[in-house]
């Protein structure tokens, strides 16, 4: 059974509405492939839980099945209402960067004045103010990623699935979008689900830290990750921690 403990999360106050996810021994299938197989892995409310191990282990099969876009075919899969942010930003080219942040509330039915309204304030928050109104090709790709991730707080679900967000930036960029993320989760408390191939992000982010092994994807360890925020990646506990992590994921 993987290790298991309280993290910082479940002893923090829940955000308003905050809901939960609960995978227990859920197993999918392909044809003849086994994706992931009597995987295991609750969040609390409020937690941020990241997910790393190798290729094709099932990461992102799990984040379908929290989100509603697959079935498991064994198993139980229980969660908030949740959205997903692909890898690629999947912005919309011929749109402006407020339209593309505000097209969840478009698609509720919100009028476009009142759905730019709602996201115009929120630039600021995210250090967007002045690029509203430029095209996703004149946005760097940082910033393309965070008006992504406004897109996907506006739709306004209580479970975020970050699927890899940063996987294509390259180190400066990266590990300024992880403090910004960090930060925007602090203003913006919800229930995350974060998957990555960096071990190092995983603890910059996450609360926990979930490890899967090869496909079929199961959880073999779960390291609570008890550090205060912002965290320095040259701290001697940040370093214990990393190197656990790695250990878990290659063995």
């Amino acid at each position: 059974m993987p290790f298991q403990t309280e993290t910082p999360a479940a002893r923090r106050p829940h955000p308003p509405g905050a809901r939960g996810v609960r995978v227990e021994s859920a197993t999918r299938r392909f044809g003849d492939v086994t994706a992931v197989e009597a995987l295991s892995l609750s969040v609390a409310p409020g937690e941020v839980v990241a997910v790393v191990g190798p290729s094709g282990c099932g990461k992102s099969t799990l984040l379908e099945l929290v989100c509603g876009l697959s079935e498991p075919d064994d198993g139980v899969v229980e969660a908030g209402p949740a959205a997903l942010m692909p890898q690629r930003d999947l912005l919309l080219p011929w749109a402006s960067a407020l339209d593309n942040a505000a097209l969840p509330l478009r698609v509720r039915g919100v009028s476009k004045a009142d759905a730019r309204a709602a996201a115009a304030p929120v630039f600021a928050e995210l250090g967007l103010a002045g690029f509203e109104g430029a095209r996703p090709s004149e946005l760097s790709g940082g910033m393309r990623q965070r008006v992504a991730f406004l897109r996907t707080l506006l739709a306004g679900k209580p479970v975020l699935c970050l699927d890899e967000p940063f996987a294509a930036l390259d180190a400066l960029s990266r590990a300024d979008m992880q403090r910004w993320l960090a930060d925007a989760l602090g203003r913006e408390p919800r229930t995350v689900l974060l998957v990555t191939h960096d071990v190092e992000e995983a603890v910059v982010l996450a609360d926990r830290v979930a490890v899967l092994s090869p496909r079929p994807g199961r959880v073999v360890a779960e390291l609570p990750v008890p550090l205060p925020r912002p965290r320095s990646v040259t701290d001697r506990a940040f370093v214990a921690l990393r190197e656990r992590a790695l250990e878990a994921l290659g063995s």
